[in-house]
């Protein structure tokens, strides 16, 4: 098979919690040979069966504000009043990304819109969207581990997060999961095409003879 060579792209999934983009983003990893899954670095301690290097990067706190210091992070946030630090290496992404592979993101709007600046030419978006607001409740009702005051809070946050919808590339509508699936890989495989991510092109059209 003919390979041209590329640049890789920051895929990024965002939506509201329980609209599906977990499932979205699993499926792709699981589907497409040359994406990578963003493993983010964290000040937390680690939970019940999370692994070092595959659900998180557990750091200090001295070294997370030393990544901060020096750049070494594509978009970071503190979460619970502040207490926790999360963030985006840079440099395994960038390494990635030069090497013609995928990264694919599970952020919020805020880490989209940091990650965009870090990475202008490098982000194709993606917006998840619910069939309605009450589909959305339902399925978190389903997951029956929130309790009322959670589930409201969660809700609330919901609608925060979708009215950011228009600044994302791409908007999909999760009522179908494995349609919504077939829609981003879609948008991921076109992105792979766009004449700015080949920088082999020119080299390859010449040697067509």
């Amino acid at each position: 098979m003919t390979m041209i060579r590329r640049r890789g792209l920051c895929l990024v999934l965002s939506a509201p919690s329980g609209a599906g983009k977990t499932a979205i983003a699993q499926a792709l990893l699981a589907e497409e040979p040359a994406l990578r899954s963003s493993v983010s670095v964290t000040t937390r301690a680690p939970r019940a069966g999370e692994v070092e290097g595959v659900h998180y990067h557990f750091i200090t706190e001295t070294r997370f504000e030393q990544m901060q210091r020096e750049d070494a992070l594509l978009e970071w946030a503190r979460v619970l009043h502040g207490t926790h630090g999360y963030g985006t290496p840079r440099a395994p992404v960038e390494k990635a990304l030069a090497e013609g592979a995928d990264v694919i993101f599970d952020i919020d709007w805020q880490g989209h819109q940091a990650l965009r600046r870090a990475l202008p030419g490098d982000v194709v978006s993606v917006f998840v969207l619910p069939p309605s607001l009450a589909a959305l409740e339902q399925r978190l009702r389903k997951r029956a581990v929130d309790q009322e005051a959670e589930i409201a809070r969660r809700m609330a946050v919901a609608r925060a997060e979708i009215a950011h919808w228009a600044e994302f590339d791409h908007v999909v509508l999760n009522e179908e999961l494995d349609q919504a699936i077939a829609t981003v890989r879609a948008i991921l495989h076109a992105a792979r095409c766009t004449t700015q991510r080949q920088p082999g092109l020119a080299a390859f059209v010449a040697g067509l003879g």
